[in-house]
């Protein structure tokens, strides 16, 4: 493969990509999509995946091919000038971390695709490789060539049946184009990319535990520093960028790093993929510029809440994210606005919660899932999430003191100073966001053993109000004969016998067994 033929099979594929173009704007001609500035998910769903002719079309591979005719550094300096922070949820520069790989001395190095992807409801990094994976490919290839690289690895979930299977097409059809292999475009530079597939611990998404796994060793972190561009793979400098940071890498050296610079906010520059879901009307996959507020993505692009009720926060950036009150929705969603308010960008989750969600138990079910998933191998995350998690449920039980909301924040703060990795360092953010912005929804909990939104079962009860039509359908659901009555006669709910397994409350036609 070369340049000159890369443009001949963009001429001959050119017509069939802006043809397929057009026809995916007709049908997408709605606020959701319209709002959005789709560049990461510029081919998503435009081209066919393991077609590297389409991809070439879209300007595919000549971002590599430029990259070619440039020094390392004027590579790496443009990744710099672009502010592109990484996708994955710290938000450090992209390009000191090239820098820092590409200085360490070593004739050994790596580039490491994280696409070990598991915050609940993110599918991000799964869309572009079941849509696009030779961007990430391309990526590789270029920071291969910038930072002195001979292979690469895409660790991404076996979860990702679809994604793994496109990119393992895309890898042999790169190879057998001449675009991953030896001397490639008649040069000295030699890449070859292999895939590995993690076992599925939320873990495996840190630097260190990815390499480990790698490795074939047991997924759990290792102390930083050396940091991996220094001390990584085999212990050799290795630069690990997510799937989305890699996906517009290709875009920015090709078309010059003001392409991403002029978008987004101060030191935020660029466009930010969400997975949009929870109390939704139009949940799916966003891409959006960073600074757009909250409000405009939840009513602007998402429709706001279907069912009449009202939005009553955000959880941003997954279970090591924070809950963002209704109030904060001018916020805007950039890496440092989200950190001043105790939340963080993350891999860009975005749930959506109406007022008939409890927020404690909104933490709770995050705290769960990080005690589920903690490697175990240092004592704060290991056994203080389990104490975190011990708490809460204290709280929705009705046996809850107001002394339990001191030793929350003291142990979670706890948690954060003295953690191994990023998964304990950021796992009590659920809780000091509730009790920050729902420390009312807490004190309801303690002081009057009562869950306004009817989720902790031991605080809710049930009643029959006048609106019951006497048909019998929730005496024939009830598991414990708790309602009495026979048709056309009066129900009767006794609050003893009730075990509160809410089975009556959905067959009712009409609304009448309310939780109180």
């Amino acid at each position: 493969m070369n340049k000159k033929k890369l443009e001949q099979i963009k001429e001959q594929y050119k017509p069939i990509i802006e043809e397929k173009r057009a026809k995916w704007q007709e049908e997408h001609d709605t606020p959701f999509y319209t709002r959005q500035t789709r560049l990461v998910l510029r081919n998503v769903e435009i081209i066919e995946p393991t077609s590297v002719h389409e991809y070439i079309a879209t300007d595919g591979y000549f971002g590599f091919a430029k990259a070619l005719t440039m020094q390392p550094q004027e590579i790496i300096d443009i990744v710099k000038e672009s502010g592109m922070r990484g996708r994955g949820g710290a938000g450090f520069s992209t390009g000191k971390k090239w820098q820092f790989v590409h200085d360490a001395q070593s004739e050994t190095k790596y580039i490491v695709c994280n696409a070990d992807e598991g915050d609940p409801g993110a599918f991000m990094d799964r869309a572009i490789l079941e849509n696009d994976p030779y961007s990430v490919l391309e990526s590789m290839t270029i920071a291969g060539y910038a930072l002195g690289a001979q292979k690469g690895y895409i660790y991404c979930r076996a979860e990702y049946p679809q994604a793994v299977k496109n990119c393992k097409a895309a890898i042999i059809a790169a190879r057998k184009n001449r675009l991953l292999g030896d001397n490639l475009f008649g040069t000295n530079f030699s890449f070859n990319i292999e895939l590995r597939l993690g076992a599925g611990a939320f873990v495996c998404g840190e630097e260190t535990a990815l390499i480990a796994s790698i490795e074939g060793k047991r997924g759990e972190p290792r102390p930083r520093p050396p940091f991996p561009a220094v001390s990584g793979l085999y212990g050799k400098p290795t630069l690990i960028n997510n799937v989305e940071t890699l996906s517009a890498i290709p875009m920015i050296i090709f078309e010059g790093a003001e392409r991403w610079n002029k978008i987004g906010s101060p030191n935020n520059a660029g466009t930010k993929v969400f997975a949009l879901a929870g109390n939704i009307t139009n949940g799916g996959l966003i891409e959006v510029p960073m600074g757009i507020t909250i409000k405009e993505i939840i009513y602007e692009i998402g429709g706001g809440y279907a069912e009449g009720s009202k939005v009553k926060a955000v959880q941003a950036g997954g279970p090591s994210g924070g809950c963002i009150p209704a109030s904060m929705f001018d916020l805007p969603i950039d890496f440092d606005s989200l950190q001043s308010v105790g939340s963080i960008l993350g891999s860009g989750g975005l749930v959506v919660m109406c007022d008939k969600v409890c927020m404690i138990d909104v933490a709770k079910f995050f705290i769960k899932f990080s005690v589920d998933e903690s490697c175990g191998k240092c004592v704060p995350c290991r056994i203080g999430n389990i104490k975190l998690l011990n708490i809460l449920e204290k709280i929705t039980s009705g046996r809850g003191e107001e002394s339990d909301l001191c030793e929350l924040e003291k142990l979670s703060k706890t948690i954060i100073e003295t953690s191994l990795c990023g998964l304990g360092q950021s796992s009590p953010n659920p809780v000091l966001s509730t009790l920050t912005h729902f420390r009312e929804e807490y004190l309801d909990h303690i002081h009057n053993r009562r869950c306004g939104a009817g989720i902790c079962r031991e605080l809710t009860t049930y009643e029959i109000n006048e609106k019951c039509i006497m048909c019998t359908a929730c005496i024939k659901v009830c598991p414990v004969d708790a309602i009495t009555g026979e048709l056309k006669k009066p129900h009767y709910l006794s609050k003893e016998k009730c075990i509160k397994c809410n089975k009556c409350v959905p067959i009712c036609p009409v609304d009448a067994i309310v939780r109180v």
